[in-house]
């Protein structure tokens, strides 16, 4: 993975094989507090949404490397994902990798990397190429809200426990998202 600082980037990764990398809310609970200790020096986190079988993130970079760290923000990710299948596997009784090896990265503010985007319609599929600097990081923000229902876990995105839209527009008052650069980064509009 590249990373450039002042950067937005989507970035995921799904399980081996379709299996369950959350088995209980408290596993939600240990890959929310390995996110803060492992990315927070580096990016702030502008949206986040954990499934049952995959993860999205929304960061903009602000640092690859902090002055008084050894490592840059891949191995970070990468340390991330690594202990939280060590405890994983402790707590399953598994072994093997966990994640995809690959995790991948979308930057959102170079619009030549972002393939169209694809839907079905009533009459067919559509494509959106009409796309801005504006517009696709805010499309994002959209789609990993958006994304428990779309895999049919929930019919309302709020009624998802486990991304950032009940911070964004329900009364939750989780300290994870950078609510003021989401402002500034014009990904709040109007409820989803």
């Amino acid at each position: 993975m590249y990373f450039e600082e002042d950067y937005l980037y989507h970035v995921y990764n799904r399980s081996n094989n379709g299996v369950r990398i959350f088995y209980s809310h408290e596993n939600y609970l240990f890959f929310l507090k390995k996110l803060r200790k492992h990315l927070t020096p580096y990016c702030s986190i502008l949206a986040w949404c954990l499934m049952p079988t995959h993860f999205h993130l929304l960061i903009k970079v602000n640092c690859i490397k902090p002055e008084n760290f050894n490592v840059d923000l891949n191995f970070s990710i990468g340390k991330l994902l690594a202990s939280y299948t060590r405890a994983l596997q402790k707590e399953q009784n598994f072994n093997g990798s966990l994640f995809q090896s690959h995790t991948k990265t979308k930057c959102l503010n170079m619009l030549e990397e972002i393939t169209p985007s694809y839907w079905n319609a009533e009459f067919g599929a559509r494509i959106n190429t009409n796309l801005d600097d504006y517009s696709y990081p805010r499309i994002c923000f959209n789609y990993i809200h958006m994304n428990p229902v779309f895999d049919q876990l929930v019919a309302s995105p709020e009624d998802w426990e486990f991304s950032s839209y009940r911070d964004y527009f329900c009364e939750r008052k989780g300290s994870l998202i950078d609510y003021e650069l989401a402002k500034t980064e014009n990904l709040i509009g109007e409820q989803l």
